[in-house]
């Protein structure tokens, strides 16, 4: 258990993954709790409106179009960052594994791409979620920007964030840093 310090503030009890995940086990979470651990912190989930939805189902089917096999598609399931983090992303590509991932949840080593998809919730995404995915070095993060109208294409992780961030309002073919043979058509996603 983490109790953390801050200089001013009360004390706070940070989780760990594993505390979170018995937590889910004896019912103090309930199964249909829109919540993620970031940081420590359970954190609720916005609820997802229509735009966001349309555009996480269109991103799933370019998504196994595009990788067939050479990739696992994976859809707002947990990611475990560390011992304080367990985020779902809206989408990741995988590595493949013969058991899908039936005996532990993926780590930053299994991520090829990771994509969020960010509705009402870009501040929280670029703020938060982007350095927490840069720190475990996620080698490739898509930010769906439905807000402003944008794609950011995030690579390069350091330590307090992505060395190569490119914007844009109009994407199209987009390769992937981990799958170079890989490119993925995003034009109409951000309609």
């Amino acid at each position: 258990m983490g109790i953390v310090e801050e200089p001013g503030l009360i004390l706070r009890h940070r989780l760990t993954v594993d505390e979170y995940m018995r937590m889910g086990e004896a019912g103090v979470l309930p199964p249909d709790a829109r919540v993620e651990l970031i940081n420590g912190e359970v954190v609720d989930m916005a609820t997802m409106r229509s735009r966001h939805a349309s555009a996480v189902s269109r991103l799933i089917s370019l998504l196994t179009r595009a990788a067939g096999e050479r990739a696992t598609v994976w859809c707002q399931s947990p990611l475990v960052l560390g011992e304080r983090s367990m985020p779902e992303p809206d989408l990741m590509l995988l590595k493949p594994r013969a058991d899908f991932y039936r005996d532990a949840h993926p780590t930053a080593a299994d991520v090829l791409l990771l994509i969020e998809v960010s509705d009402t919730t870009t501040s929280y995404d670029r703020r938060i979620k982007l350095p927490l995915y840069a720190r475990h070095g996620i080698v490739e993060v898509w930010i769906v920007d439905l807000d402003d109208g944008l794609l950011r294409v995030c690579r390069r992780p350091q330590a307090d964030g992505y060395a190569d961030v490119a914007t844009t309002a109009s994407p199209g073919v987009t390769p992937l840093t981990a799958l170079p043979e890989l490119a993925v058509d995003l034009s109409g996603v951000l309609a």
